[in-house]
């Protein structure tokens, strides 16, 4: 099945796509994804491979994590999405925990957004008892930690909770990383819509003077272009 799943894709693969891919993602040398390597297969492709692929398991899942392949990697990630939202309680913990033990892996900014909210912040928000899981995950020296962090907080912000992605927000302000910038700023804009925007605007009053200006544009994409004027000019 596995070598079955690696066919496909390559099956779906466009050199033309695998060059802008590696541009995309920033392989060179010295840039956040160097050496990642890319066949050329669209993530809608992905997803059909990896509903084929549905019950893919643990052990071959380990094999397309540890792929030098972009679009194995993704792929795995997408089977466990999947089959955490549609797994039991054993099986959500089991996934839960081989995700942890493999967030080297998961290893580009959208490997983290395909996978972190629906993986790692939603079993964290059904067992609160872990939330010092998101604030270890914060303090860490890799960069995809800390933003698998901040994105499993979206789990909370969809329930209508908050709270953990301010304090994350807080504590990353002056992250060196111009994709936690993003990161963060998503969050902060997300919350503002789904939650409520006055913590929003309460959260730009005290920080926007000291936000780095990626982290700033990204919070206030949503708000009126005057309020936006403003806190730019702060």
């Amino acid at each position: 099945m596995l070598q079955q799943l690696k066919r496909d894709l390559r099956e779906l693969a466009k050199p033309e796509r695998a060059k802008a891919g590696r541009w995309f993602f920033k392989t060179g040398e010295g840039q956040y994804g160097e050496g990642d390597k890319f066949l050329g297969v669209t993530v809608p492709d992905q997803r059909k491979v990896a509903k084929h692929y549905k019950d893919l398991s643990l052990v071959d899942l380990e094999n397309l994590l540890m792929s030098p392949w972009h679009e194995e990697r993704l792929t795995a990630l997408i089977i466990m999405v999947n089959q955490y939202k549609k797994g039991n309680e054993t099986k959500q913990l089991e996934l839960y925990e081989f995700y942890l033990t493999h967030t080297d892996r998961v290893n580009n900014w959208d490997l983290v957004d395909t996978s972190a909210r629906d993986i790692v912040g939603a079993y964290v928000y059904h067992h609160q008892d872990l939330l010092q899981v998101l604030d270890t995950l914060s303090d860490s020296t890799l960069l995809w930690e800390r933003r698998i962090a901040v994105v499993a907080s979206f789990h909370f912000i969809n329930q209508g909770e908050p709270d953990i992605s301010i304090e994350l927000a807080e504590k990353l302000l002056n992250d060196k990383e111009d994709l936690m910038h993003k990161a963060v700023g998503w969050m902060l804009r997300e919350m503002g819509k789904r939650c409520d925007r006055q913590l929003l605007i309460d959260f730009l009053d005290a920080h926007a003077h000291e936000m780095p200006r990626t982290m700033l544009r990204y919070s206030i994409e949503h708000l009126p272009d005057t309020t936006r004027h403003e806190y730019l000019a702060m």
